[in-house]
């Protein structure tokens, strides 16, 4: 579990996060959501610590990372899976190499301790015999599942997503969802995603946090998201027109 109390970050006079408090629980699903410029990408990056809070707390498991020392974030970090936006994968290595790479820094295994990892990984997302392809050989589907399979590598405790369905299609999309979502319950790891897409909360938000001003604005789950009387939450679930059809039949059914 990760908690989040009191967090507060400011760029010169701008504050981004205002008294920041949620928590993300183990073996679910938590997302993060709220339009663009709200403060969603800074709250991540605080709470992996690629951003250096103001003032507050973040809990790892009642480790409070915001007061480590440098070795113990190392230590931290590796308990850590990264799923990056535009799945970051290097170009210049296949997809072998790009899974190994974690297991090549953070740990002391054999050739054949970190191949036997690699194959285990890929084969749980669904990829087999890819070993060999580069990156540019793959489609955006694979390439998200070959990000998902670098950042179960080390067998993290907590997963961090960053737009996991962006640029993909609807179909491919809602794999990775399911990829997510099935990677999250069988290895009970706290999992935390930024998303603008509403399948993705609908389909799988165990837990969603809405932020609107840099405030903790809602947070609730999939099915009271749809009902929540907040305007500001009402306005972004509600901003597509499948979602303005779902909420049409919501209030006939009321009636």
């Amino acid at each position: 579990m990760i908690e989040v109390v009191n967090v507060n970050k400011s760029f010169g006079p701008k504050q981004v996060l205002h008294d920041i408090n949620t928590r993300f629980e183990k073996g679910k699903v938590n997302l993060i959501i709220g339009q663009s410029g709200q403060g969603k990408s800074v709250l991540a990056k605080c709470i992996v610590g690629l951003l250096e809070v103001d003032s507050g707390q973040v809990l790892f498991d009642q480790r409070d990372f915001c007061t480590m020392d440098r070795s113990q974030r190392k230590d931290l970090r590796k308990e850590i899976g990264m799923l990056f936006q535009g799945s970051a994968l290097f170009d210049s290595m296949t997809v072998e190499q790009n899974v190994m790479f974690p297991l090549t820094m953070f740990t002391k295994m054999t050739k054949k301790e970190m191949k036997k990892q690699v194959d285990f990984c890929l084969d749980r997302v669904n990829l087999k015999n890819v070993n060999h392809l580069y990156p540019s050989e793959c489609s955006g589907g694979m390439q998200k599942r070959i990000g998902i399979a670098r950042a179960i590598s080390m067998n993290p405790k907590y997963l961090f997503c960053d737009e996991p369905n962006s640029g993909l299609d609807p179909k491919t999309a809602i794999i990775i969802d399911g990829l997510v979502r099935e990677i999250t319950y069988e290895y009970n790891i706290t999992t935390v995603a930024i998303t603008h897409d509403m399948n993705s909360v609908i389909e799988i938000g165990d837990n969603t946090m809405f932020i609107h001003e840099g405030r903790n604005w809602w947070q609730g789950d999939r099915k009271s998201i749809i009902t929540a009387e907040n305007p500001e939450v009402l306005n972004f679930v509600y901003a597509s027109e499948f979602m303005k059809e779902i909420r049409s039949s919501i209030q006939q059914n009321r009636k």
